[in-house]
């Protein structure tokens, strides 16, 4: 049987679709909708207990099926199960496991919190005070974590030396939303790291995977693809 992968096509579901693109690894793509909710239904926490996407099982794991949910040990999980993009030499894996907890701990949730204070600053009910307030800390944030970044970038194509599950999971966050820290303008590497990944045809087969079955407008549905 084929990993099954519980997605929707958001920043963390196409770290782990860029992988499966790039390797060619067969997957089923099962759709949770979280417009609607799916991620909350029973059968979707029986997997994942934290009612997030992604999760994906892999029915013929040695010793019996697995399940994985967060999207870094997603990565983690199918770089050691294939040998591919997390090399084994401990060198090199402390340096990717350091940029996929930093990605998890740092940069995904603080431009996260940008994104949803943007939308929320959007509402003529919401205090405009306490929302300037909030974009302007978690602007400064990301800004300084893009500079973490750049200098991890300084003098190397990709993070960990070559191309690896590090770059994919850091990357979504990047060429989606650029603006959260600022622009690219001052982040030189960081904007040429982000093109060379965009050019991979994986990549770019990645980001489609699944938008077509979003029942939602088309302006809405090119966002998913579409850089920020």
């Amino acid at each position: 049987m084929s990993l099954q992968l519980y997605y929707f096509p958001t920043l963390n579901g196409h770290k782990v679709t860029i992988f499966l693109e790039e390797t060619g690894i067969p997957y089923d793509m099962v759709m949770v909708d979280i417009m609607r909710n799916d991620q909350l239904k029973p059968d979707f926490l029986a997997i994942n207990p934290n009612g997030r996407i992604p999760a994906m099982v892999d029915p013929d794991a040695e010793g019996g099926p697995v399940t994985v949910f967060e999207s870094a040990a997603i990565l983690q999980y199918l770089g050691r199960k294939t040998g591919l993009y997390y090399p084994q030499d401990e060198q090199t894996r402390a340096r990717i496991d350091s940029w996929l907890f930093w990605q998890m701990a740092g940069l995904g949730p603080v431009s996260g919190n940008v994104n949803w204070f943007q939308r929320v600053g959007a509402k003529p009910e919401t205090p405009e005070v306490a929302v300037e307030y909030a974009l302007g800390r978690f602007h400064k944030e990301t800004n300084r974590l893009f500079g973490v970044l750049e200098r991890g970038l300084e003098g190397r194509d990709y993070l960990a030396g070559d191309y690896s599950i590090a770059d994919m999971c850091c990357w979504t966050w990047i060429d989606k939303y650029p603006q959260n820290g600022g622009g690219l303008d001052e982040f030189p590497n960081i904007a040429a790291w982000r093109e060379r990944i965009a050019e991979r045809p994986a990549v770019q087969r990645a980001l489609e995977v699944g938008v077509d079955q979003l029942d939602i407008p088309e302006e809405i549905r090119t966002q998913f693809m579409t850089k920020g």
